[in-house]
């Protein structure tokens, strides 16, 4: 069976099923937070740190009371644990066992780690930390005689190697900097450990991405997860001809959907709020997929000389009307308590912005909080004569 649906329904089944903008939500805070990464899947963790990490800010879009602790309190209760889903993540416990393909993978060099393997240093690593408990890359520093060929870079590149095999976890982290320990030592009693037969792994990504994306192709499913393709495309054959998916077309291209999802287009957008996204929330990540679905064809800077920077450094999607509208470049300065917006551009699409301005605003001012500032400064706008506009609004904000 075939359906389909105009690019605004499909935007509004894929913002639904992402959660965004969030719904007022009951019950405790915690609790919203751990619904937010069960539903979603993971929580991609990142190290770039000019406004809140991007855990942390994807969880906040998703849940306004998040707190930083509510995380490591999900780590210390053995709720969610960290390890890779297209990249470092935190991911629920509840899916553990569903990681183990991708840890056999890289045990038996199915899949090679971007680290050469050494097997004496693996040996020495892991016993080290058996012997002597939770252990960080620092504790493996020599400082007196060295031993043979081993420095610090060797035993860091085991301890990832361990981690990626899944001899060790992360049950922690101090400073942002990673703790290791056994994983015996790490999961929860009652884990179940069985290993998950191909298909059943390729229903698990199935279901779980289009539970949380409203809509998906095999690429997008597959995205960064090394040799599933072929499988997840075989099984996403398999559960349309059972009527379990459902084939729906958006401006002439097929995706696929869970059945249940599309009751989510009876229920309302709130269109009216706006929200501040991190470049690696779960619904930008694939920017190819956002190109399509949403006509926003964005990049993370970063990662770009300065000198062939369009918008900044770090920009930030910004979702408004079921749509992303424009991108802001942030800057936190902690030592100040000052948030810079260096530059913010809107797209084209945008003609008015009287009501965007009036909802930007109204972030803002929650973003200001989230990111521990008392203070803002607008330095550009594209175009530039929107600038007056936008900083008489937030005048009020900058004191």
């Amino acid at each position: 069976m075939q359906e389909s649906l105009s690019i605004q329904q499909a935007r509004k089944l894929v913002l639904l099923s992402q959660r965004l903008p969030p719904r007022n939500q009951a019950g405790h805070a915690s609790a919203a937070t751990l619904s937010a990464i069960e539903h979603l899947g993971y929580i991609q963790i990142d190290t770039i740190s000019v406004v809140q990490r991007a855990h942390h800010h994807t969880l906040w879009n998703r849940n306004p009371r998040y707190k930083a602790s509510q995380l490591e309190q999900l780590l210390a209760d053995k709720q969610v644990f960290e390890y890779w889903s297209h990249a470092a993540a935190y991911l629920p416990f509840r899916d553990y066992r569903f990681s183990l393909p991708r840890k056999r993978a890289f045990a038996t060099g199915k899949q090679s780690h971007w680290y050469e393997r050494d097997e004496q240093m693996l040996k020495w690593v892991l016993k080290r930390i058996a012997t002597e408990g939770p252990l960080m890359a620092k504790d493996f520093e020599h400082t007196g005689k060295k031993i043979g060929e081993w420095k610090t870079k060797p035993a860091k590149r085991a301890l990832e190697y361990l981690f990626m095999q899944g001899d060790l976890m992360v049950p922690c982290r101090v400073n942002f900097h990673k703790v290791y320990d056994l994983t015996e030592r790490v999961l929860p009693e009652g884990t179940d450990t069985t290993m998950p037969e191909p298909e059943e792994y390729a229903r698990f990504l199935i279901t779980r991405y289009l539970y949380a994306n409203g809509l998906g192709q095999s690429a997008e499913i597959a995205y960064l997860l090394k040799d599933t393709k072929p499988l997840v495309s075989a099984t996403l054959e398999d559960m349309v001809s059972t009527g379990e998916l459902l084939l729906v077309c958006v401006a002439g291209t097929l995706y696929h959907v869970l059945p249940a999802s599309l009751e989510l287009l009876s229920k309302p957008l709130a269109r009216s709020k706006l929200k501040i996204l991190s470049p690696f929330d779960n619904l930008v990540i694939q920017r190819q997929r956002m190109k399509a679905l949403f006509g926003f064809d964005y990049l993370i800077e970063c990662y770009v000389p300065k000198s062939k920077r369009q918008y900044g450094y770090f920009s930030l999607p910004i979702l408004w009307d079921g749509r992303l509208v424009a991108r802001m470049d942030c800057k936190n300065e902690r030592n100040e308590s000052l948030l810079h917006i260096h530059h913010l551009a809107l797209e084209p699409t945008v003609l008015r912005t009287d009501a965007l301005f009036l909802a930007l605003r109204k972030e803002l001012e929650s973003f200001l909080q989230f990111n521990h500032c008392n203070k803002l400064r607008l330095h550009k706008t594209s175009p530039a004569k929107v600038q007056p506009e936008l900083q008489t609004l937030i005048n009020d904000l900058t004191r």
